[in-house]
């Protein structure tokens, strides 16, 4: 389906300003519960997350249209299609910087950054 910018504006707005000006997430420990980023209005919240080694991140589609959760330089991260309410989780046992995005709606990306 093709939306125009003043479309795609309109049903963004809200998502795209949560994740310009919400900071990361930073937790210190690996006994933290699991983080969650949420799927809404076709986005990342937050689209930017900063976790410890060892935590787990759960993703949560709370849009009515299915999304997926993959990496964009490799398999590490690969989820199915996600329908509504569906979850996809994953623990970062290595340091670094994880980029993804939806494969159904590539504009969709986000980062996991594991310190």
């Amino acid at each position: 389906m093709f939306y125009s910018l003043k479309h795609w504006r309109q049903r963004h707005f809200a998502a795209l300003l949560m994740s310009l000006f919400a900071a990361p997430a930073v937790f210190a420990g690996t006994n933290e519960a699991a983080q969650t980023v949420t799927i809404s209005n076709y986005a990342f919240a937050p689209n930017t997350l900063t976790i410890a080694a060892g935590s787990k991140v759960v993703w949560v589609n709370r849009d009515d249209d299915p999304h997926t959760v993959k990496s964009t330089t490799d398999d590490v991260l690969k989820s199915p299609a996600l329908d509504t309410n569906d979850q996809f989780a994953f623990t970062f046992t290595k340091p670094g910087t994880y980029r993804y995005f939806c494969t159904l709606h590539p504009h969709m990306q986000g980062e996991i950054i594991v310190r």
